[in-house]
């Protein structure tokens, strides 16, 4: 859905441009919130990963494909607004190195692909969280809802964007009907890699998903051991002491007092569990996303996705124009220079993913050390 030059006009871009610097604004403030020690890095390997799984693109129809937008992965793994942050430096990205995604229209690509998706998807992801059983089975469910319905809403607000600046003399009822129809079908795949990947990550560490945080976590359960003493105030009771056999002669049986014996004990506190390095997990999603970029991207459907087929069909695409980095050496995901198209595509994807990685986690890193030296200043 990635919206070229040229199909939205100046005015109408610029104030997609300004909505989108706005709402990465707000999202380096809220990110800060999100992001801690261990989260940083794996902020940057969650934009990594969407950038090495939108270049998948999968069949949804006849001579259409489609590809996986991201916002709803990316705020359920590392919140709302990190997850603005993660898709907006995909696209920056994809804009600047690979000629994807107009340059002049990276305000509108902004605005769609990354604060509608994230902004619907982490909503209906909340409200079923809260609705349903608090399960890790929820979260997943609720994971590829709230991806299947970004997609759509995502195709809603291009043709809002279209109505308001399109440069196309296109009726808007038959740009919003094919936009939305195509894009369901998309969204079912989005829907299944998000479930899938949130799901995996849920399985081992689900302390490390923004979205399942007070949902799989389990109340502190402790258990009395035999050893253990006694609950306080308890009184332990003795016990009578065997009857000794009788003697012959007159004994005299000194009186005693028993005094009850009272058995004392600190209510155990809850100890806090030790973080577990991320690290596996962080060597896991690069060796992924390194597969999908360099090797799985191969196959993918050259078929034209979603928005390429809407405007070749309905002729948004009048008036389209060339990519300012055309000529860039990784334009259109492959190698300048490289005959070969399986090493040129992969290769291309590496650069991509290394480049998206160093990027993302520089400037979550950036984000997480503002927090800390803010939080420091007010001590």
């Amino acid at each position: 859905m990635h919206v070229p030059d040229g199909f939205i006009d100046a005015p109408v871009s610029v104030a997609t441009g300004v909505v989108a610097a706005g709402a990465v604004a707000v999202s380096l403030r809220g990110a800060r919130r999100e992001l801690d020690e261990r989260t940083a890095p794996l902020a940057g390997l969650v934009a990594a990963f969407i950038f090495a799984v939108q270049m998948l693109n999968f069949p949804v129809a006849a001579g259409t494909s489609g590809h996986l937008l991201g916002g709803a992965l990316a705020a359920i793994l590392v919140g709302p607004y990190t997850g603005v942050l993660c898709v907006s430096v995909v696209l920056l990205m994809q804009g600047v190195l690979f000629a994807d995604g107009g340059l002049t229209a990276l305000g509108v690509n902004i605005t769609d692909m990354a604060v509608v998706t994230t902004v619907v998807a982490y909503a209906i992801f909340r409200t079923i969280v809260k609705l349903a059983p608090h399960r890790r089975r929820t979260v997943t469910v609720a994971s590829f809802v709230a991806a299947l319905i970004s997609v759509p809403a995502a195709a809603i607000a291009f043709t809002a964007i279209y109505a308001l600046g399109g440069t196309a003399d296109v009726s808007i009822g038959k740009v919003f009907t094919a936009m939305v129809g195509v894009h369901v079908l998309i969204g079912i795949g989005e829907a299944a890699i998000t479930a899938l990947t949130v799901g995996a990550v849920v399985a081992v560490r689900p302390d490390l998903v923004y979205g399942a945080r007070g949902v799989t976590a389990r109340p502190l359960e402790i258990r009395d051991s035999p050893l253990a003493p006694a609950a306080p105030g308890a009184v332990a009771r003795a016990e009578a002491p065997a009857a000794e056999p009788a003697t012959a002669g007159p004994t005299t049986a000194e009186p005693t007092t028993a005094e009850p014996t009272v058995a004392t004990s600190r209510t155990p506190e809850p100890v806090a569990a030790p973080r577990r390095s991320a690290r596996h997990v962080w060597w896991a999603g690069l060796a992924a996303a390194l597969l999908c970029a360099g090797v799985v991207s191969f196959y993918a459907s050259a078929s034209p996705d979603g928005l390429e087929k809407v405007a070749h069909d309905k002729g948004i695409d009048q008036k389209a124009e060339d990519h300012a980095a055309k000529d860039s050496p990784l334009a259109d995901y492959g190698v300048k220079d490289i005959s070969d198209a399986r090493i040129s595509g992969g290769l291309a994807g590496v650069i991509g993913v290394g480049a998206t990685l160093a990027v993302g986690s520089g400037v979550f890193i950036v984000v997480r050390r503002r927090r800390a030296t803010a939080e420091s200043g007010r001590v």
